[in-house]
């Protein structure tokens, strides 16, 4: 029998890929195109839906071309996305009422502002059946947003005429027929991250959407995240292949690492970073500024869910230092002059570029270059830019570490910045537990195949998945805990410096 393989879609913030995976896990071809930044003014973040789209359809045939197959060696395909970006379209004609609202986009600032001046416990007024704070972030007043700033939109919402969706939402319509009969579909991890989905049910709460202002009317059903929700249709390279699998890119990765049990945690460095640690079948309510979310649910089965802990700028902190401040003139480069000094030259750079996401939820926040003295170089700079990253993901673990009772014995990571030995060994001593990398960092892909494969009985069950994952790099911690202590403490001060700027 003739190679088999399972396709996944990975709709990035940044980018769009398409990879085939083995039986064994292993990527065998891949496809990557990146897309638009649009930044209409200070704080807002757009994307266009038919430019990702187009791009899809390129990665879906590039992947396949640079495999040498047809669409007939692969058996399904899985989704994973960038999870709170958010689209309108015309249920009619198939088109976006407007630019996708990226997840980083800041505009409904007010709004959640409002909402949480409605209620006594203020940010906190859907958290009990959302898990989910009042905050930029999550989708729903996003959707509230375009509908109450395009003509007529609201309008067309309450008829029936206009759908909602986050990206999956998006792609999963257009590969399955569109406008001639697409599926209007999403799963609980991204409906988890709408403000508008409650965490035990997996219903969409109609009293929550109704004080938010978003019509249930244009919600998508939702699913599992690993089930047969159609077949890819239209003048596709994938035609005829069963989509099978939905999960929201940080559930991907969690599922690519294999967490599969209570306790088990990993870290992705993309555009953010995200902490998550899978809690079993119970839902932990944290006291400590972290989310509880969905972290996949299997066909019948019942919900899994997670503690994660969101960073809104990690690698495009890098990308800052590259567009913005040209120190470097490619991502890569941050590494070798970060290395040119040994320290960080008493600098810390604090990235809330769009105010503090977890554990600190303070949208008032603004990014700071703190330390400063006539001795700091780029390279510092450099520096101090990795080290961010590596103090973010302490804060978050050490919220972890309080809200589950359980410390944290090691950190198995992925995502594009885990090539970087300086970063990984860093975080591995402000942590002071290893930090784990797999074979297969592709781990978010990765996931969304093994939630597709296990619709098809592709793979037989978690404990392929378990087989599957290989360590590649362990770094052990090396720093002295007193000066652990020093650079943290450092580190705290400069963010208390980026609070309350936002007036």
């Amino acid at each position: 029998m003739s190679a088999r393989f399972v396709a996944a879609l990975d709709q990035g913030t940044t980018s769009t890929r398409c990879i085939l995976f083995d039986h064994h896990g292993l990527p065998v071809a891949s496809d990557q195109m990146e897309h638009t930044q649009v930044f209409p003014q200070a704080g807002w973040v757009e994307h266009d839906p038919d430019e990702i789209w187009e791009n899809t359809r390129r990665v879906m045939a590039g992947a396949l071309a640079r495999a040498d197959v047809t669409s007939d060696a692969v058996v399904a395909l899985g989704i994973t996305n960038q999870r709170e970006t958010t689209l309108v379209w015309d249920r009619s004609s198939g088109k976006a009422i407007g630019n996708a609202i990226v997840w980083q986009d800041t505009r409904t600032a007010e709004t959640c502002a409002a909402l949480a001046a409605g209620s006594p416990i203020g940010s906190d007024r859907f958290l009990a059946t959302t898990g989910l704070p009042l905050a930029t972030y999550f989708s729903g007043p996003k959707a509230r947003w375009l509908l109450d700033h395009t003509p007529g939109a609201r309008h067309r919402a309450e008829a029936g005429e206009l759908a909602f969706g986050t990206i999956d939402s998006w792609v999963l319509y257009n590969l399955t027929g569109g406008r001639a009969g697409g599926v209007h579909v999403t799963d609980p991890t991204n409906a988890s991250r709408t403000l508008l989905m409650d965490l035990a049910s997996l219903e969409w709460d109609a009293g929550v959407a109704d004080a938010i202002g978003v019509p249930t009317s244009m919600l998508p059903r939702i699913a599992s995240s690993s089930e047969v929700y159609g077949q890819v249709r239209g003048a596709s390279a994938m035609a005829g292949v069963p989509v099978a699998g939905i999960l929201g890119d940080q559930q991907a990765a969690l599922f690519g690492q294999a967490c599969l049990s209570p306790g088990e945690t990993k870290n992705t460095y993309g555009t953010g970073q995200f902490v998550l640690m899978n809690t079993g079948t119970e839902i932990v309510r944290s006291a400590n500024g972290l989310i509880s979310t969905v972290a996949y649910r299997l066909g019948a089965a019942p919900p899994v869910y997670a503690l994660e802990g969101s960073v809104a700028v990690s690698g495009s902190l890098v990308q800052w230092l590259r567009d913005n401040l040209q120190i470097i003139d490619s991502a890569p480069e941050v590494e070798p002059l970060a290395a040119s000094v040994p320290d960080n030259g008493g600098a810390y750079i604090v990235p809330a570029f769009s105010g503090l996401f977890a554990p600190h939820w303070r949208p008032d926040a603004r990014g700071v270059i703190a330390g400063l003295t006539r001795f700091v170089t780029k390279g510092h700079l450099a520096r101090a830019a990795l080290e961010a990253v590596a103090y973010q993901t302490r804060d978050v673990v050490e919220a972890m570490n309080s809200d589950s009772g359980v410390p944290l014995s090691s950190l198995k990571v992925d995502g594009g910045m885990v090539g970087n030995e300086l970063l990984m060994q860093f975080q591995a001593d402000v942590l002071d537990v290893p930090v784990i990398r797999p074979r297969v960092t592709e781990t978010t892909a990765l996931g969304a195949a093994y939630a597709a494969g296990l619709a098809v009985g592709f793979w037989s069950g978690p404990d392929d998945l378990r087989a599957n994952w290989a360590e590649d790099t362990r770094w052990l911690p090396s720093m002295d805990a007193g000066e652990r202590d020093r650079l943290v403490h450092g580190w705290h001060k400069a963010l208390r410096r980026t609070l309350d700027w936002v007036e």
